[in-house]
């Protein structure tokens, strides 16, 4: 992608290297903990909530093309069962991998691209801004991924009653007396005629008390 704009340094998830210098092999270790940012994994699914902590473990190492991030994210996400629709928690841990590269890097002997690739190839790219690097969109990314798209509260939960929404967690022997639909027009008939038989049993009775009047 193009330049960053203007870091600010007091932002938690902005990283200074001018310690880390510039000679090839050199080697920083920081641990930091910070607030969740807003919308921090996916979305109506299950998150880091907004605050919460995050303990973050990097590894910087200066390269002839910049600086290479590797790190660790850990935190608590939270979310919702997509069985039983449950709140759940899940303990986190993010592994991230990313290149920042120097502005000036192809004028430091990395090779130079044909025009279009270069054009390409910086799309994708992150850049130091004066020694400092932002980390928030390389969390966002190893967060998402490290999450479940379906989370469950277990493995083998079975969900809610199609019939009647219970959680069947809570009452294993939980169960509704089927009826076979290619039955239920029959039991339907059948009770329309004995209503009938009735109706004209009744009809007869009335009509023998009639005679027996007379």
């Amino acid at each position: 992608m193009a330049l960053n704009a203007r870091l600010d340094h007091r932002n938690p998830l902005v990283f200074d290297t001018h310690e880390l210098g510039r000679r090839p092999g050199a080697l920083q270790r920081l641990s930091r903990t910070i607030d969740a940012p807003k919308d921090l994994g996916i979305q109506g699914v299950i998150g880091v909530p907004e605050g919460a902590p995050v303990e973050l473990d990097l590894r910087l190492e200066s390269v002839m093309e910049g600086v290479l991030v590797t790190g660790t994210a850990r935190a608590l996400a939270k979310g919702e069962c997509v069985r039983c629709l449950e709140p759940l928690e899940l303990e986190l841990e993010a592994e991230f991998q990313e290149m920042f590269s120097y502005p000036d890097a192809d004028d430091r002997g990395r090779p130079k691209a044909e025009p279009a690739d270069d054009a390409e190839d910086d799309e994708d790219t992150l850049f130091l801004e004066d020694g400092l690097f932002d980390l928030e969109v390389v969390l966002r990314d190893a967060v998402v991924l490290a999450l479940p798209m379906q989370p469950v509260c277990q493995d083998d939960c079975p969900g809610l009653c199609s019939e009647c929404g219970a959680r069947l967690a809570d009452d294993p022997d939980h169960r509704h007396d089927a009826v076979d639909i290619r039955w239920a027009a029959l039991q339907g008939l059948a009770g329309s005629l004995e209503d009938g038989e009735k109706d004209e049993l009744g009809g007869a009775e009335a009509g023998v008390d009639e005679k027996q009047e007379k």
